[in-house]
């Protein structure tokens, strides 16, 4: 199992986090390595990414399924791969402190089956990276 998280304050209001982050639209492209994704109802998406490791092109399909909207505070999301055997789940969350916003990405995969002695050591060295820039690129946004 891999997890990361990340923190980031910004001069922004907990409603305009919440505003931005609660629309899949507006972030998914900025998840490394996004392709395409389809948005199949207000909480269910399938997303596509294809990245290079190591010299080696991959293209990873999985579910994202929401599973809690707490405005103006929290979302919550389960992923499983549709194309390689993982899962997992993550959360943003928003509290205002000081007249600033903290958000916070949270993101953690299990890799199984037999890929999943491999997969582990490259998600456990990529996650913190992925869930880093993505945190940053959203607030940038934001």
């Amino acid at each position: 199992m891999a997890i990361a998280s990340h923190t980031v304050k910004l001069e922004a209001s907990v409603q305009d986090v919440w505003a931005y982050v609660s629309e899949i639209e507006n972030w998914a492209t900025m998840v490394p390595a996004y392709k395409e994704h389809e948005k199949i109802d207000e909480q269910k998406s399938i997303w596509t990414f294809e990245g290079n490791f190591k010299g080696l092109k991959k293209t990873v399909q999985m579910e994202l399924n929401i599973t809690e909207f707490q405005e103006p505070s929290i979302i919550r999301f389960e992923i499983e791969g549709l194309t390689d055997k993982f899962t997992g789940s993550g959360k943003f969350t928003a509290e205002e402190a000081a007249g600033q916003t903290e958000m916070t990405g949270t993101i953690e995969v299990n890799a199984g089956g037999l890929s999943g002695a491999v997969l582990s050591p490259v998600i456990k060295m990529v996650l913190p990276k992925v869930t880093t820039r993505l945190t940053e690129k959203i607030a940038r946004q934001i």
